[in-house]
């Protein structure tokens, strides 16, 4: 057998070893069933054991094979539960994040954005669910038609060039960024399956234009078919965008310092003064000289945020309702920086209020002349100065301060930069200063020529140098306290010029005798200064008109500051311009709704002896 089989291998080439086959037992082996025959046993026995095992050898082969199959696919589910496991552990240990909705883009879009409110919590700005229309023209039926009853439901829309772009090769086109809930069920009825809907956030101004310079107006960033980003577009929605979109906040309402009632108040009557008065806009800040609060601050023309329109071409300003007059507007604000060097002077000790000042001239330097709006002699005090608002007086004071200590004063107040606000738009109202700043510019400056700056800028320092000398940055943010800022002159020195301020209203000779009222104290200045020609030089007949007061009076708590621009009063035979018969009346009218809102009792000041009234017979 050994030969034979090496034969047969040498006859294919190659070993036994080198050709791998099959090895199975056979179920009738010879050897065993000749065995068996002499033995007497049945050879049929040998078959059946050996399928048997061969079967059996079969079973178990499966069995691994089976087992096999039911891990992998177990380890399957064990790794496939074990990963959800572990990203929802992490889901649960991570901080809470503000749901968004993916626009068609596949960028993230967070819609959510918080209330706006005033002091006493009332809506200044608030959210509103609505949708967006729009159209996938190769989805339309009939675009010529949708296109007409698009025109019937929405009349500002242009049907010819709805029409173009439905017949056109566009797949999607935006109709209207928002629609009412009227508008919507109209398009609906249309039954047109090319016009859609996506649901939107729109941001609403409750009040309509009340206080339309602070909230200034939101917008659409971002847009998707399902969800839009709504961003602020000016004032205080541009300037605190940021907090008013973070998820963090949970949707808390910022809170303004604004008081919607004295708002509306401001507003209304400024309104009609500068309509009375012929002026070409008008603004008024009051602002409570302690927290520097800004409780109303207007701006005349405005406009309605939920509409905000457009930027005016030109160069004029005034032409733009979306102009802030009291943050962005700088101009010479005229005798109300009268005030200013006299307080000056008084807290270096170099005068006091009963000090007699040489204000003859003119005063001639440099080729300019200063002279005063009246003869009012050769001397005047201290006091005087103010109460009949000379510029020769105040320029006299100015010299003897110096040019130094006067722009260090000035820089101490504010007037060298733009006032750190809220609002966006501060930041556009920079002072306009002289360069160089020479001996002329010293004088002019004294009473409020040759350095233009805000309304915000003269009602901060006014309440800084009238509150007992502290410094005071104007907010529109809600506060707990009083700043109590850094000392610019001391308590003295501030209720001396207090008194100056009252004796201006309640003068026979003052400039402000318009704002005496009967309930309650008022002191302030007005100032009146000629408007600068674009061409060069000054209008002979426009002005703009101030009035810078505080009340109580005896116990100051705000500063109004009211401006016009170009007013005139017609009443009188000839036009009146100064601030005396424009801006002070305006003022007075607006102390006197405001005050018993602001809760103020009325204060009587003393006269005298206190007698009894006694009825009549």
């Amino acid at each position: 057998m050994t030969d034979d089989r090496r034969e047969i291998g040498d006859t294919h080439g190659q070993t036994p070893e080198a050709e791998p086959f099959e090895r199975r037992t056979p179920l009738r082996p010879l050897a065993r069933i000749l065995r068996a025959r002499d033995r007497g046993q049945n050879p049929d026995a040998i078959e059946r054991e050996n399928i048997r095992s061969r079967h059996e050898s079969m079973r178990d082969t499966l069995r691994a094979r089976a087992e096999t199959r039911l891990f992998v696919v177990g380890m399957a589910f064990f790794i496939g539960f074990l990963v959800v496991a572990v990203r929802m552990g992490a889901i649960a240990s991570t901080e809470a994040e503000e749901p968004r909705i993916a626009d068609n883009s596949g960028a993230s879009i967070t819609a959510a954005r918080a209330d706006i409110v005033d002091r006493s919590g009332r809506v200044l700005a608030t959210n509103l669910i609505t949708n967006a229309l729009y159209a996938q023209p190769h989805h339309m039926i009939d675009p010529v038609a949708a296109a007409e009853g698009l025109g019937r439901i929405f009349p500002d829309l242009d049907v010819e060039d709805l029409q173009k772009r439905f017949t056109g090769n566009r797949k999607f086109l935006w109709i209207k960024r928002n629609i009412s809930p009227e508008q919507q069920q109209a398009v609906h009825d249309l039954g047109e399956p090319g016009l859609l809907f996506g649901p939107r956030e729109m941001r609403l101004y409750p009040n309509g234009r009340l206080a339309a310079h602070v909230l200034g107006g939101a917008g659409y960033g971002r847009e998707g078919v399902r969800a839009a980003e709504v961003v602020g577009r000016a004032g205080i929605e541009k300037s605190f965008d940021a907090y008013l979109r973070d998820p963090i906040n949970e949707g808390k309402p910022l809170e303004l310092s604004l008081d919607l009632t004295i708002q509306h108040t401001v507003e209304e009557v400024l309104d009609g003064g500068m309509r009375l008065l012929n002026a070409k806009g008008a603004s008024a800040i009051l602002m409570d000289i302690h927290t520097g609060e800004v409780i109303s601050i207007a701006s005349l023309p405005d406009y309605d945020p939920n509409a905000r329109p457009g930027p005016v071409q030109g160069t004029d300003p005034s032409l733009d309702p979306t102009f802030n007059r009291a943050v962005q507007g700088v101009y010479e604000l005229g005798s109300t920086f009268k005030i200013f060097p006299v307080a000056q002077a008084m807290e270096l000790g170099m005068v006091a209020p009963e000090t007699i000042i040489d204000i003859k001239g003119p005063i001639r330097v440099g080729g300019f002349r200063i002279r005063d709006y009246r003869n009012y002699g050769n001397e005047l005090s201290v006091s005087d100065i103010i109460v009949k608002s000379s510029n020769i007086g105040t320029a006299r004071i100015a010299m003897e301060i110096g040019p130094e200590r006067q722009q260090d004063f000035l820089r101490r107040l504010g007037f060298f930069e733009p006032t750190d606000f809220e609002l966006i738009e501060s930041a556009t109202g920079r002072p306009l200063l002289p360069n160089p700043w020479r001996t002329v510019n010293t004088m002019t400056i004294s009473y409020g020529h040759g350095l233009s700056a805000s309304p915000l800028h003269l009602a901060a320092a006014y309440a800084s140098t009238l509150n007992g000398g502290t410094l005071i940055k104007p907010t529109l943010l809600r506060q707990d306290g009083p700043q109590n800022g850094e000392r610019l002159i001391s308590e003295e020195v501030s209720a001396a010029t207090r008194e100056m301020l009252r004796d201006v209203v309640v003068s026979e000779k003052g400039t402000a005798s318009m704002a005496r009222m009967p309930l309650y104290t008022v002191g302030g200045k007005t100032g009146t200064a000629d408007k600068p020609n674009p061409r060069g030089g000054y209008y002979e007949d426009k002005v703009i008109t101030n009035f810078a007061s505080v009340f109580p009076a005896l116990d100051p708590k705000y500063v109004l500051v009211v401006t016009l621009d170009e007013p005139e009063d017609r009443t009188g035979p000839e036009p009146r311009r100064t601030a005396g018969w424009t801006a002070v009346p305006v003022a007075a009218a607006i102390i006197s709704r405001v005050a018993p809102l602001l809760g103020l009792r009325p204060d009587i000041e003393p006269s005298g002896a206190f007698a009894l009234p006694v009825a009549a017979n």
